[in-house]
């Protein structure tokens, strides 16, 4: 009988995350001070964030101690298996063997809690009482509200409007978990209420979301924000799923050709991908897709500039490749990869050739999706079904060339809090979206005048 499941026991779940920073050929410019056009100070960001997360941020240190009190609440669902796809392949008759990385087996069902956990330790360490935050499809909401119940931190959560909607469940999943969960744009904040009064149909976007998470801890003293994707510290906290995949890969003897996942701000993308990237920087022949939707193509259309996190101007000025900090995509059910930009980090990586991009319609990514669940049994996040297409191209074209390839994927969540958006599939009711050319040069016309190097 060939092994389905590959395991590692509790005490083999990494001790340090893995800072891709060490190892990176060309490293992003700083983050910039919107006001001073200057490298972002620490005390720049000591207004919302805990000084341990900023040195986080800007360390270039290979490897960073995980916290025992967060390798605790990890040992709920960590070390998360990796599974070996075997019916996909059969129904696919490519000699590819296909792998994927699990994530939806932590109690929030998404890779969220990696980081959420350490971000709502840090914080509560020192002296913190609430953190604010936004989330698009509900994930990273639900995976905040879960961590700050761990850690004894009230927790605010802005959800995009369009999400808001669609997935109800995610709503009470953020409220059982102790949590406040309000649409976006609200009515709280001087941002969700300009925004309101210009367009009070909007569907929302998470740059929205992120400006008014972050007026809400500018200006509470009590009150720091979280954020589940772009930033460094972030990525870095993700790492631990690849640290265990490639453990687990070693079990069985073999080892990618090709790592996929979805990108959105990039989180889960880079935690699958980051340490294995570090063995091709090393000189290790390997290739690594970043996926996303054609509605919001920030690698395969945006372009690499300085460009704020979010819609209103808060944060620092960021190199990353993006659509525009005005851009707002379409209501598409990929909710956690409706972001304008993705983080410095993978849009470096990308900028230097060593990841490629590739972009897919919702149509085509929940056929792929469906194909999985009949397979597999697992019913797949819409997010994470993007890389689920990505797979099954390579697999195909493994099966035409006549290729035994390995493919290993991050399934970063599950869809059972989704399946209202298979409902619309079911029913015809989903549509292929592109966002015209036009509306992303209208919102890239409004970058900051920043040169990037």
């Amino acid at each position: 009988m060939e092994q389905t499941k590959i395991l590692l026991e509790e005490k083999e779940m990494p001790r340090k995350w893995y800072n891709i920073v060490a190892d990176m050929p060309t490293r992003p410019g700083p983050p910039l001070n919107p006001k001073t056009m200057k490298p972002a100070a620490p005390e720049d960001l000591s207004p919302i964030f805990p000084i341990s997360l900023i040195e986080q941020e800007v360390s270039d240190q290979r490897w960073i101690d995980i916290p025992e009190e967060v390798l605790e609440v990890y040992a709920l669902w960590r070390p998360t298996p990796v599974f070996r796809a075997h019916r996909l392949e059969k129904a696919l008759g490519t000699p590819a063997r296909i792998y994927y990385k699990y994530e939806g087996v932590s109690p929030a069902g998404s890779h969220k809690p990696n980081t959420a956990v350490p971000q709502a330790y840090y914080n509560k360490k020192e002296g913190i009482k609430r953190l604010s935050t936004e989330t698009g499809a509900g994930q990273w909401g639900t995976a905040l509200a879960l961590a700050c119940n761990f850690f004894g931190l009230e927790c605010t959560v802005y959800m995009v409007k369009v999400s808001f909607e669609q997935k109800p469940y995610r709503k009470s999943m953020i409220r059982a978990y102790g949590a406040d969960v309000v649409a976006s744009p609200s009515d709280r904040t001087m941002t969700g209420r300009r925004i309101r009064a210009e367009a009070p149909d909007s569907p929302g976007s998470l740059g929205i979301a992120i400006s008014e998470a972050v007026e809400d801890a500018a200006s509470h003293d009590d009150t720091n924000y979280s954020l589940g994707s772009v930033l460094n510290h972030v990525l870095l906290h993700q790492t631990i799923i690849g640290l265990e995949a490639k453990a687990q890969m070693a079990k069985v003897n073999d080892y990618p050709d090709i790592v996929i996942g979805c990108v959105g701000g990039g989180s889960n993308f880079a935690g699958l991908s980051f340490p294995f990237l570090q063995d091709k920087i090393n000189g290790k022949d390997i290739r690594v897709i970043a996926v996303e939707p054609t509605a919001c193509p920030t690698l395969t259309k945006g372009i690499y500039a300085y460009d704020y996190g979010d819609t209103a101007g808060f944060t620092p000025l960021m190199p990353m490749y993006t659509l525009g900090h005005s851009f707002v995509p379409a209501g598409i059910h990929a909710g956690g990869l409706r972001y304008h930009g993705a983080s410095p980090l993978v849009s470096q990586l990308y900028r230097d050739g060593l990841i490629e991009a590739q972009a897919y319609g919702q149509v085509g990514v929940f056929e792929a999706a469906c194909l999985f669940a009949k397979s597999e049994g697992i019913i797949p996040a819409p997010e994470s079904s993007h890389a689920i297409k990505a797979v099954i191209e390579e697999a195909r074209r493994c099966k035409e060339a006549g290729e035994a390839k390995t493919i290993l994927f991050n399934l970063s969540g599950h869809g059972l809090l989704d399946l209202g958006a298979y409902d619309s599939y079911f029913a015809g009711k989903l549509e292929d979206y592109e966002h015209p050319s036009e509306l992303i040069e209208r919102a890239l016309a409004e970058l900051p005048k920043v040169a990037v190097s």
